[in-house]
């Protein structure tokens, strides 16, 4: 499925909520494609050992960010930039937006807090706060009272974008998806 760049380039957003496979999409892109991925996570999060403790200014994040997405031709970033600026509304040529039902996007957190932390989510207490936090935070997604990252802010903010938006199924296969976008890629009139 290896494919050539875009002559005048392409970028595209795959976001969804956390657990959803947004970052293993962007990756598997990556791999299959001549796209470049972005994960929003790598220019949200100072690194720490251990990670996610300390957020970087929303200024120098998107910096950072901006200067990467320009320099690369053909793009991929995954993650939200809900709250990030009203530009990034008009940076893309492709939405994808990935939706999974909660309890089976929660169970995949839960095993990935597991396989981050080990037996630290045991006997570390500020490890087994910051999970505990984390996955009460992810699963207010679908709340629509919850007035932070949710459904209803992604819904809303997915009609302000003036590229196509194409929503994915997050139960499909892994190489469905990819097949999806590309196809997609293609409906908007480049060729993959």
């Amino acid at each position: 499925m290896d494919s050539e760049p875009f002559e005048k380039g392409i970028k595209v957003l795959v976001l969804g909520a956390s657990g959803s496979g947004t970052t293993t999409l962007g990756k598997e892109l990556e791999r299959k494609t001549y796209l470049r991925h972005l994960d929003v996570d790598d220019y949200y999060w100072k690194k720490t050992e251990p990670p996610f403790r300390e957020k970087v200014p929303l200024s120098t994040r998107n910096k950072n960010l901006k200067s990467d997405f320009h320099r690369l031709a053909n793009v991929v970033v995954s993650g939200s930039l809900v709250s990030w600026g009203k530009e990034w509304e008009s940076a893309f040529d492709l939405v994808v937006f990935i939706r999974l039902a909660n309890k089976e996007r929660m169970g995949r957190l839960k095993k990935r807090e597991e396989e981050r932390y080990g037996d630290k989510l045991l006997t570390d207490t500020g490890i087994q706060e910051n999970s505990r936090a984390f996955l009460h935070w992810a699963n207010q997604y679908e709340n629509p009272h919850f007035k932070g990252r949710s459904l209803n802010a992604h819904i809303n903010w997915l009609k302000s974008f003036d590229c196509p938006v194409l929503e994915v199924d997050g139960k499909l296969e892994l190489s469905k998806k990819v097949e999806l976008v590309l196809r997609e890629m293609n409906g908007v009139g480049r060729t993959v």
